[in-house]
């Protein structure tokens, strides 16, 4: 039998329990860190971000299973990897190569997160203008929204627009810390992602989702 390789078991454990506490049929791809002793585990949130913290440890290559699965055996402090379902992995993941546009105060992301939230309880309470709207519709508005638009110093300069998603997503998925440590925007090709002291989140706009496989994943 297989072993999942993971040491890092109780940053891992984290990741996954929010993950199955979004969705509990939620999939989980584990994808070595070349010469690190380390694995990334990556995953897609439901409103369409993908998240990814880093943990000691090796998989055995790169694996999708079951989040849930793989969190009860690290619960049970067992070494097997859980049955693969590499099939059921159907998105691309942003380029390993990315720059620096901005470091942005993760105490000013969850206040808008925070603020965001706020906003979505109201309007469900009270409709907009006088007139109910429906909570899902709400929901996918307030995603959508630009909620930070950065311009690099270096060429390129075109702004550079973080959505709601991604910062619920960075707030959410807890990977922000208690303290006063800054959030990187980072992009890479079409993608933007916002990278938190225990985490990553990186979206890309509707047009760019192309499914492109690569050589090394059945799925991309």
């Amino acid at each position: 039998m297989t072993g999942h390789g993971l040491t890092g078991t109780a940053d891992a454990g984290a990741f996954l329990a929010r993950l199955v506490r979004f969705d509990p049929a939620t999939l989980v791809r584990l994808r070595p860190v070349p010469g690190a002793g380390r694995t990334a585990l990556w995953a897609r949130l439901p409103w369409g971000v993908l998240v990814v913290r880093t943990v000691p440890g090796v998989a055995p290559g790169d694996a999708t299973v079951a989040a849930g699965e793989l969190l009860a055996e690290l619960s049970a402090g067992g070494a097997a990897l859980p049955v693969r379902r590499d099939d059921g992995w159907r998105w691309q993941l942003p380029p390993a190569a990315s720059r620096a546009v901005e470091a942005l105060p993760g105490a000013e992301l969850r206040r808008i997160a925070e603020a965001a939230a706020g906003t979505l309880r109201e309007a469900a309470a009270r409709g907009v203008a006088g007139r109910a709207v429906g909570q899902r519709m709400l929901r996918d508005a307030l995603l959508d929204h630009v909620a930070v638009v950065v311009t690099p110093d270096e060429a390129p300069r075109a702004p550079v627009e973080v959505s709601q998603r991604l910062v619920q997503a960075l707030v959410r998925m807890g990977f922000l810390s208690s303290g006063a440590d800054d959030v990187q925007v980072r992009t890479a090709g079409r993608w933007v992602g916002l990278v938190g002291p225990f985490g990553a989140a990186w979206s890309r706009t509707v047009s760019d989702l192309a499914l492109r496989p690569t050589p090394d994943h059945p799925n991309g």
